[in-house]
């Protein structure tokens, strides 16, 4: 029932997994959608489909640690539809090594892509989402931005999102800009599908199962329309239960 009609959006990590299924919600209500990827073929294919069901969609390749190119997705976004209303900071990685195992240049990487791009997403847009009278900044973190993930970079990266999120937030509130941090639990998509640590995760997970990529994105779909107009600041987790519930469960089945 949401309507984003008229409404734009840059979506990054957009072309696969949980961001392409943000992608095609923000279509579905109506949104003119750009698919900002490092993944050309797949984020080209996606756009077409859209168009070919109706939608209005763009793909944009960009590598979000570089600043260059986000001036240049912004400047797409405004000569194409002359206005920017919601960006979607989704892009992300993972790198599974401990402290002890990690270097300077992969802790270097993943803060580039998950940090430095929120950052850069941030400051770039502001300009010209608020020539457009406002509009949403939805950065996707962790529920690991509350606890420990066995990555710390990831970890590192997901807390400081929510730092920025809420500089973004005070910032910007008066051009009519919010900011919130989405935080989900274990997300399965084909990136991770089969890795070891699935099933203990959805053991201790109060609902049983992990979060669908679809419920992510309906939660960006409900903050990016003026349902939400006066939900800034905001870390929102969404993980069935397990930051919150999970630990007590343990100890209430083992007594």
């Amino acid at each position: 029932m949401i309507d984003l009609v008229g409404k734009t959006a840059i979506v990054t990590g957009g072309a696969r997994g949980q961001g392409a299924q943000e992608v095609r919600k923000l279509c579905k209500a109506g949104a003119a959608v750009i698919i900002a990827d490092i993944l050309v073929e797949e984020g080209a294919a996606l756009a077409d489909s859209l168009n070919s069901g109706g939608g209005q969609a763009r793909f944009f390749h960009l590598d979000v640690s570089n600043p260059d190119q986000w001036v240049s997705v912004v400047n797409e976004m405004e000569d194409w539809q002359g206005r920017l209303d919601v960006l979607v900071n989704n892009a992300g990685i993972v790198i599974r090594k401990s402290i002890a195992q990690m270097d300077l240049d992969t802790w270097n990487r993943v803060i580039a892509i998950n940090q430095t791009g929120v950052f850069l997403g941030q400051k770039t847009v502001a300009d010209l989402m608020r020539r457009s009278g406002g509009g949403s900044i939805i950065n996707i973190s962790s529920n690991s931005a509350f606890t420990a993930h066995q990555d710390p970079a990831y970890t590192a990266s997901k807390w400081a999102i929510r730092g920025l999120t809420r500089s973004a937030a005070s910032e910007y509130a008066d051009w009519n800009i919010r900011a919130n941090a989405i935080c989900p639990g274990l997300v399965v998509t084909e990136l991770n599908r089969g890795a070891p640590h699935l099933k203990p995760m959805i053991d201790a997970t109060p609902s049983g199962r992990a979060v669908e990529a679809d419920e992510v994105a309906n939660l960006v779909l409900f903050l990016a329309s003026d349902l939400a107009t006066s939900i800034t600041g905001e870390d929102i987790v969404i993980d069935g239960g397990f930051l919150a519930l999970s630990a007590y469960r343990r100890v209430q089945r083992a007594s």
